[in-house]
């Protein structure tokens, strides 16, 4: 358990089981499984309910609602969005949506330039020395949203680096000689995006960024909830995040952003997200809805 939230012995009840995981990737975009692979281990895990968030794509989520019915997990439909927000990159998962055309059709020109954005960093290696190839990186994507990790993996492959990280450490990773920025929605429009799709927007891991006076700014834009739980967030990070959710009457969420490599430190459904946060986003959705009828 996470000492920082269990302190408080108003959370002790949110810290007990059954667990949902918010974040979660597969092949459609940068995950190393497939989404049907994703809902078996997620069943391993005794997760309740999962949310596949890939990134720039919701073409994983008719694969993976089958292979939740089949093992018994709930699939909540999520992207995860890359937005700018008053200079910084910010990453809005939209959870919950319920027209998956309207995120599709918005997101077809975002993936064309996920390509270009590659292609842009092989080259850089390639002056570099490093003669890995764009047709090795799309082989890692196998069809689905081309990322970075595709990139590290085909570096790996080649041997010009020993591991993963070592590629985003030493040439891939922000303000490394290969980075190219990516085609980013500004906050506002991802919002209303997410909006327009069903879905409740949600700030992605957002650690020291989340302040009272930022995420209230944001929740003017019509922000919906915070991550609260993700791994790269300490305790004490959590915790003020949470209260910060609490004082504006937002949602917490949260998740492992599990791309189901065992590298590194995120686990699926390790962060512990319990169920409650989960109905309490649903319920909000539901309130929507009738309201908009």
């Amino acid at each position: 358990m996470i000492a920082g939230l269990i302190q408080n012995p108003d959370l002790a009840s949110d810290r007990e089981g059954p667990f949902v995981d918010l974040q979660v990737h597969t092949t459609a975009s940068d995950g190393a499984l497939s989404p049907s692979a994703v809902l078996d281990a997620a069943a391993v895990a005794e997760l309740s309910a999962i949310a596949i968030t890939d990134h720039d794509t919701v073409d994983g989520l008719p694969e993976a609602i089958k292979a939740g019915a089949l093992v018994g997990v709930r699939v909540v439909t999520g992207v995860e969005l890359s937005t700018n927000f008053e200079k910084d990159e910010m990453h809005l998962l939209g959870l919950h949506m319920t027209d998956l055309n309207v995120m599709s059709e918005a997101l077809a020109a975002l993936r064309i330039g996920r390509i270009g954005r590659s292609e842009q960093m092989v080259a850089t290696l390639n002056r570099a020395g490093i003669p890995v190839t764009m047709e090795a990186v799309l082989r890692h994507a196998d069809g689905g949203a081309v990322g970075r990790p595709h990139l590290a993996r085909a570096m790996v492959d080649g041997g010009w680096v020993r591991e993963f990280r070592e590629a985003f450490d030493k040439w891939i990773g922000f303000g490394k000689p290969a980075y190219v920025a990516k085609e980013e929605f500004a906050v506002a429009d991802a919002i209303e995006l997410v909006h327009r799709a069903g879905g409740i927007a949600v700030w992605a891991h957002p650690g020291e960024l989340a302040t009272l006076p930022r995420v209230t700014r944001l929740a003017a834009l019509g922000l919906d909830a915070v991550e609260v739980l993700h791994p790269s967030q300490p305790p004490f990070v959590q915790h003020k995040i949470l209260q910060i959710v609490e004082d504006l009457k937002l949602l917490p969420s949260g998740g492992s952003d599990w791309h189901g490599t065992s590298e590194g430190f995120r686990r699926l459904g390790g962060q512990m997200v319990p169920l409650k946060w989960l109905t309490r986003q649903e319920e909000v959705v539901a309130e929507r809805q009738s309201a908009a009828r």
